[in-house]
C-alpha cells in the first residue's frame, strides 16, 4: 500500500467513534500496517479487544468524509501528518495519548522546531498582553518557535508578538482547521498559516466544543519543551496546560504578579507547586537549550542563520573549557540578554554546548 492509502486508513479510523489514540495504538502495534486494520477480519478485531458495536462502525467505513478530507489535502498549504510519519512532533510521540494524526495549515516542518508553550487568562489585563507579547517576541527572535493555542488574551498576545520574529508560531485549533475559532481571530488565524502553522487533531467540520480544548491542550503542552503561564485565575483552563507539562516531565515557569490581582492568583499557585518564577525572557532563554534534548535528531529542522560578524566575535571569545555568560559580557561589551539570545542560536546550531551553571563550551 502506498502512502495515500495509509493516508486514508488514518483518516477513516480516526473517524470512528470509540477509537482513540491509546485503542488506535494497540490496533497498529498488533497490525504493524493501519492499513491491515481496515481489512482485519471483525473476529479478529474482537480477540484484540475492540468492543462489537466499535467493530461494526470499522466494518461501515464513511469514505465520503475521508473524500472530503483528501480534497482539502489538494492545497499545498494543508498536510496531514500521521503517527508513523517523520514529520510528527517527536516530543508529543512520546505521549501515551498521542493523537493518531493531525491536520497543519502552514510551514509543517515547525512541528519539529524548538517550542515554547505560552498560555494565560483569555481576559487577560493589559499589562499580562504586553508582557505577553514582549516575550513571545523576544523568543521568536531567538529562535525559539512560541506554540499556543489561538484563545483571545494571552494566546493571541503570544501568537502576535512571535510573528514579528524569526522562529514564527504555531497555534493549536480545538475545532476542524476549517474554522477559526473564536470568529474574531479570522485574520490572525490567517497570518499564522502564512508565517506559521495551524494545527488541529480534530476532523474537518469539527464545532468548538468544550470537551475539545482539554484535548488541545495536551498538544500544545506535549509539543513544547516547556511551557509559560503568563497570567492565569485558580480556574484557569491554562492550568490544565501547565498539569499536563508536568505530567509529560516538561518545565513549566510562571510569571508573578500582584497578590491583589486574581489573574495571578493561578500563576502564583504553579510557583508553589514547583514552577519556575520568571521575571524575564533572558531568565528562560539563558538555561532553554538543555530542556530541547530530543531522541530522534534527525527529525529536528534546525532554524540556519548566517553567523555574521558579530555571532564570530562571541565565539572567538568561547574557549573549548567553560565560559561563564558574566565573562562574556565582560569580554564582548554585549548586554546579559544579547549574549544569553546569540548563545542559543549558537547551540541549536552545534557551535556551542551548555553545561550545569549556565557555563558553555565551543565544541566547533
Amino acid at each position: 500500500m502506498g502512502n495515500l492509502e495509509k493516508t486514508k486508513a488514518f483518516l477513516l479510523l480516526s473517524r470512528v467513534p470509540g477509537i482513540g489514540a491509546r485503542r488506535l495504538g494497540v490496533l497498529y502495534d498488533y497490525y504493524e500496517d493501519v492499513t491491515n486494520i481496515i481489512d482485519a477480519p471483525r473476529e479478529e478485531l474482537l480477540q484484540v479487544g475492540i468492543p462489537e458495536e466499535v467493530v461494526n462502525l470499522i466494518k461501515r467505513p464513511q469514505w465520503d468524509q475521508v473524500e472530503k478530507d483528501l480534497e482539502w489535502l489538494e492545497d499545498e498549504s494543508n498536510h496531514i501528518v500521521t503517527f508513523d510519519d517523520d514529520l510528527y512532533p517527536v516530543m508529543l510521540r512520546e505521549e501515551v495519548s498521542a493523537p493518531p494524526l493531525l491536520y497543519v495549515r502552514g510551514n509543517v516542518s515547525l512541528l519539529n522546531q524548538r517550542q515554547i508553550a505560552m498560555v494565560g487568562s483569555r481576559n487577560a489585563s493589559a499589562y499580562g498582553k504586553k508582557v505577553a507579547y514582549d516575550f513571545a517576541e523576544d523568543f521568536s527572535k531567538s529562535g525559539i518557535v512560541v506554540t499556543s493555542g489561538m484563545a483571545l488574551g494571552v494566546d493571541a498576545a503570544s501568537h502576535k508578538g512571535a510573528l514579528t520574529g524569526r522562529a514564527g508560531t504555531i497555534a493549536v485549533t480545538a475545532t476542524g482547521l476549517d474554522r477559526v475559532y473564536p470568529a474574531r481571530h479570522k485574520t490572525l488565524a490567517h497570518q499564522i498559516a502564512e508565517n506559521g502553522a495551524l494545527v488541529s487533531e480534530f476532523p474537518l467540520g469539527t464545532a468548538p466544543i468544550t470537551e475539545n480544548f482539554p484535548r488541545r491542550n495536551r498538544i500544545i503542552s506535549g509539543m513544547s519543551a516547556a511551557t509559560l503561564v503568563v497570567e492565569a485565575a485558580k480556574k484557569s483552563g491554562s492550568l490544565i496546560t501547565a498539569r499536563y507539562a508536568m505530567e509529560q516531565g516538561r518545565e513549566v515557569f510562571a510569571i508573578p504578579g500582584s497578590i491583589n490581582n486574581p489573574l495571578s492568583k493561578g500563576c502564583h499557585e504553579l510557583i508553589k507547586s514547583g514552577a519556575k518564577l520568571i521575571e524575564t525572557a533572558d531568565d528562560i532563554i539563558c538555561e532553554i537549550g538543555s530542556l530541547f534534548l530530543v531522541t530522534d535528531k534527525k527529525s529536528i529542522n534546525k532554524l540556519e542563520p548566517k553567523l555574521d560578524t558579530e555571532y564570530n566575535d562571541l565565539l572567538d571569545h568561547i574557549g573549548h573549557e567553560s565560559t561563564s555568560v558574566d565573562l562574556l559580557v565582560e569580554k564582548t561589551g554585549l548586554t546579559p540578554d544579547a549574549i544569553c539570545s546569540m548563545l542559543l542560536i549558537l547551540e541549536m546550531e552545534g557551535f556551542v554546548e551548555s553545561e550545569a551553571g549556565g557555563v558553555y563550551n565551543r565544541i566547533r
